[in-house]
C-alpha cells in the first residue's frame, strides 16, 4: 500500500467507541461528496467537487499538450518563473521538492531552474529574482483564474515587461504560458489576444485542489517529473478511497480520528516529517486544511514542523506545553540515497556508537524516540507511512489529503470548498492603496491606523 495509517499511538487518547459514534457523520459526509453517484442531495460547495473524479476524467488531450509545452520550455529556457499564489503554486513547489530535491535549482540537471513569484509583494524578493534572470533565457508561467489577483498580477506585469525588453513583443509567444479560465477573465483575454499558449483551470476544481490539473502539472513536468506516474498514483488512490469503510479507507479514518481528537480539545494539528524535502508539502497541507476547515468559528489549526530540526526550537513546547495539539507524523521508509557512517579512530565527537550503520537508521530512531516521548507527554500521534519519495507516491498522497479534508470539513458542518474570510484583507488592502470605489472604507481605515 503506498500510504498507510497507524493509530497505534492514539491508545489512551481515543476510546474505541468514539470512532463508532462518528460513523454516522462519516457516512453523511460521504454522501455529500459522492451525491451525483449515490443520488443523494448535494452539499455545500458541490460545484467544486471536480477533483473527486479528476484522476479518471482529466482532459487527456490537454495533458499531452502540457508534456509538449514542458519539453519546449525545457529546451529554450534556463530559468522558469512560475507566477501564482496559494494553490496556484504551492502544489507544484511541493512536488518538485518532494520528488526531486529541496536543492532542485542547484542540482546538475538537464531541466531549467524553477523559481516562484507572485506569492508576495516584497520588493527585495522581486529584485533578487530579476537579478537571477540576467543573462539567462527565461520563460513565464502565469497561473490565475481571473488574472487580476493583486500579487500575481503585479509580478506578471513586472516580468512581462522584462521579457518584452529582452525578446520583443513577438518573442513573448514562445516565452509566456497562461493557466487560467477556459473562456473568461483578463488573463484569458490577454492570452487569446497575444497568442500565448494557455491551459485550463477546470471550473469545478478550486485552487487548493488544483495540483493535478495544468496548474501544478506544467511546472512539475518542466522539472522532469513523470506526471503519468503521478496521475496513476491519484487514480489508484481514488479507487482505494471510493468506499465508505472506516476499517479499510485510511483517508476517511484519518478524517474521523482528527475530529475525535478535536472534540477532546486538540485544536492544533502539527504535521511532522523527518525529511526537509517535505517542507513545501507541509505548506500545501496548511493551505488545504486551513482554507477548507477554518470557518464559522470552527476548525483544527494546521501547523507543521521538520524534525529533528524543529525539535531544537519547538520540541520543548510540544513536550511540555499546552495540551491542545496532536501530531500527524509522515514516516518515509526509504531515502532516495542513504549514507553509511564510518567509524572514527579518535572518536573525538563521541559518536562512534552510531558507526557502521546507515544515516537513515539514525533518523528512524530519532523519529521513534520522539513519538514515544511526545505520546508519553500527552500528545497523540497519528502515523502516515510512505514507502518512498516518488511521483506515484505524491499523486496518491495528494488525493489522500484532498479526500480527508473534504470528509473532515463536512463532518464539522462547514463548506470545505469556499474561503470567504480571505476576502477581508483584500478589501482593506485595496482601500488603503487607493483603489477606485473604496474611498469611504479608506477613510475609515486610515482613522484607525
Amino acid at each position: 500500500m503506498p500510504l498507510t495509517l497507524s493509530a497505534k499511538y492514539l491508545e489512551g487518547f481515543i476510546a474505541p467507541h468514539e470512532l463508532d459514534r462518528v460513523t454516522t457523520q462519516v457516512n453523511a459526509a460521504h454522501k455529500l461528496m459522492h451525491y451525483a453517484k449515490l443520488g443523494t442531495e448535494p452539499g455545500p460547495g458541490s460545484d467544486f467537487l471536480g477533483w473527486v473524479d479528476l484522476p479518471e476524467k482529466y482532459d487527456r488531450e490537454e495533458f499531452e499538450r502540457v508534456k509538449l509545452a514542458a519539453k519546449k520550455i525545457s529546451a529554450n529556457s534556463d530559468v522558469v518563473i512560475v507566477i501564482g499564489i496559494g494553490g496556484s503554486y504551492l502544489g507544484a513547489r511541493a512536488a518538485i521538492e518532494f520528488v526531486r530535491s529541496p536543492f532542485y535549482n542547484n542540482l546538475k540537471k538537464d531541466t531549467p531552474d524553477i523559481y516562484f513569484s507572485g506569492n508576495n509583494i516584497s520588493a527585495d524578493y522581486i529584485n533578487e529574482l530579476i537579478s537571477i534572470c540576467e543573462g539567462r533565457d527565461v520563460s513565464l508561467i502565469v497561473i490565475s483564474k481571473s488574472g487580476t489577483t493583486t500579487e500575481p498580477a503585479l509580478a506578471f506585469r513586472i516580468f512581462r515587461d522584462l521579457l518584452t525588453k529582452k525578446y520583443g513583443a513577438d518573442g513573448l509567444k514562445d516565452r509566456i504560458y497562461c493557466v487560467t479560465d477556459k473562456a473568461r477573465g483578463t488573463l484569458k483575454q490577454l492570452a487569446d489576444a497575444e497568442g500565448y499558449e494557455s491551459f485550463v483551470i477546470p471550473d469545478d476544481v478550486g485552487g487548493r485542489f488544483s495540483v493535478l490539473t495544468p496548474v501544478g502539472l506544467l511546472p512539475i513536468a518542466i522539472a522532469g517529473i513523470d506526471i503519468d506516474a503521478m496521475m496513476q498514483g491519484a487514480i489508484d488512490a481514488r479507487e482505494k478511497y471510493a468506499e465508505c469503510d472506516l476499517e479499510n479507507n485510511d483517508a476517511y479514518r484519518y478524517a474521523a480520528l482528527r475530529n475525535c481528537l478535536y472534540r477532546r480539545g486538540k485544536s492544533i494539528e502539527m504535521l511532522v516529517a523527518y525529511d526537509a524535502a517535505f517542507t513545501q508539502m507541509a505548506e500545501w497541507f496548511k493551505q488545504l486544511f486551513g482554507e477548507s476547515e477554518g470557518k464559522d468559528g470552527k476548525g483544527i489549526f494546521p501547523a507543521s514542523a521538520i524534525f529533528s530540526t524543529d525539535l531544537h526550537s519547538m520540541g520543548q513546547f510540544i513536550q511540555d506545553g499546552s495540551r491542545n495539539l496532536f501530531e500527524t507524523v509522515i514516516n518515509i521508509e526509504r531515502p532516495n540515497q542513504d549514507l553509511y557512517i564510518e567509524s572514527d579512530a579518535e572518536n573525538a565527537d563521541g559518536l562512534n556508537f552510531l558507526s557502521n550503520q546507515n544515516l537513515s537508521i539514525v533518523n528512524r530512531k530519532a523519529m521513534e524516540g520522539t513519538i514515544l516521548a511526545h505520546t508519553a507527554g500527552g500528545v497523540p500521534n497519528i502515523i502516515l507511512t510512505l514507502p518512498e519519495k516518488s511521483a506515484y507516491e505524491f499523486g496518491w498522497m495528494v488525493y489522500f489529503f484532498e479526500t480527508a479534508v473534504a470528509i473532515s470539513g463536512y463532518m464539522s458542518g462547514v463548506n470545505p470548498f469556499d474561503q470567504p474570510g480571505v476576502e477581508s484583507y483584500k478589501k482593506n488592502m485595496f482601500a488603503l492603496l487607493g483603489k477606485p470605489g473604496y474611498e469611504d472604507l479608506r477613510a475609515e481605515l486610515e482613522a484607525k491606523i
